[in-house]
């Protein structure tokens, strides 16, 4: 495993993190779970991401039985704050003061642990002012209930706003956790040049575009049975904007690279993300253990100009650029 530093910080990460987002408290037994975690130390994955809203708070209560027992300082826990959670009151959502100091003491007592290595927005909330939000996850901070703050899909203008707020309050907002693959590449024209800038990395999430860039989805043919698209719990909704024939029969097209590279497709799709200097981890998940071991085979592997220039010719136009992306894809209201 290879590590690298998240951000301007001193806080190393193992590039190829463990989430689980739709995995765990949800779509695979928990006893399946906790073997994927058991896989994921044995591979030498040390950092571990998940979120109070997966599976509604169960996520976090897997992966801390999971970890008990495990020595604290050689992990990096990473959890998240915005979306619903509970029963879903008028406050059991956003990024309010109240609900970030209720949510990371709930976190904290489901992952089992007194503090979390990284506290990341979800979601920027338009209905909270930026100000309380920060100055919460400041408190959040001093309290030793987190060492460094990060956001999940916020936008360029929403980061810098975010970092000039943190450096005001005398915190480290160190990362940006986007989705990027090699057909999703909406943050590169705004958001990876600010968070250069600010000494941002990104911890990037569906690096192989929840499963579409494994080639198991076939054009014109219905998903696999037990397949992601097939699962109504969530993930069928994520992966549908991938599953048109002309973006299959492009990712068709990738095969025989990465056969040439040495390596799976689902390999290839998590390098191609890792070659991008400003990210620092991208995020796996796993309902089997075995894909653990196939994907960690993805740490460390360097791929040449020329099969980066012959992956953007396999997928020619079918890959989204726009940056708008991200605010479109947003809340633009609390969700309650």
């Amino acid at each position: 495993m290879d590590f690298r530093y998240l951000g301007n910080s001193g806080l190393k990460i193992s590039e190829i993190t463990y989430g689980n987002w739709l995995t765990h408290g949800s779509q695979v037994e928990n006893d399946v779970a906790k073997e994927c975690v058991r896989a994921a130390l044995d591979v030498g994955i040390s950092t571990f991401d998940t979120a109070d809203v997966y599976a509604n708070t169960k996520a976090e209560t897997v992966l801390g039985e999971a970890l008990a027992g495990e020595r604290r300082e050689s992990l990096e826990i990473f959890t998240k704050v915005y979306w619903p959670t509970g029963p879903g009151g008028k406050n059991d959502t956003g990024l309010s003061r109240k609900h970030i100091m209720e949510s990371i003491n709930g976190s904290l007592q489901r992952l089992q642990t007194d503090y979390v290595d990284l506290y990341q927005a979800h979601r920027f909330d338009t209905e909270t002012p930026l100000e309380e939000t920060m100055t919460a996850f400041a408190d959040v901070v001093r309290q030793g209930k987190a060492l460094y703050i990060g956001v999940s899909e916020w936008t360029a203008d929403q980061i810098r706003e975010g970092h000039r707020l943190a450096q005001e309050l005398n915190i480290q907002l160190i990362s940006s956790q986007p989705q990027y693959n090699m057909l999703w590449r909406v943050i590169e024209d705004e958001v990876v040049p600010a968070c250069e800038e600010l000494g941002i990395s990104q911890i990037v999430w569906s690096p192989i575009a929840q499963g579409v860039l494994t080639g198991k989805y076939q054009p014109g043919q219905p998903p696999p049975a037990g397949s992601r698209a097939t699962d109504e719990k969530g993930g069928a909704d994520f992966v549908k904007r991938f599953l048109r024939d002309d973006v299959l029969t492009r990712v068709e097209r990738l095969r025989p690279i990465a056969d040439e590279a040495g390596l799976t497709m689902a390999q290839l799709a998590v390098a191609w993300v890792l070659q991008n200097p400003n990210v620092a981890a991208a995020l796996v998940g796993a309902s089997r253990p075995e894909q653990v071991h196939e994907n960690v085979k993805a740490a460390g592997v360097k791929l040449e100009p020329e099969v980066m220039t012959a992956i953007d010719e396999a997928l020619g136009d079918v890959v989204e650029r726009d940056p708008g992306k991200t605010e479109e894809n947003a809340p633009q209201t609390r969700v309650a």
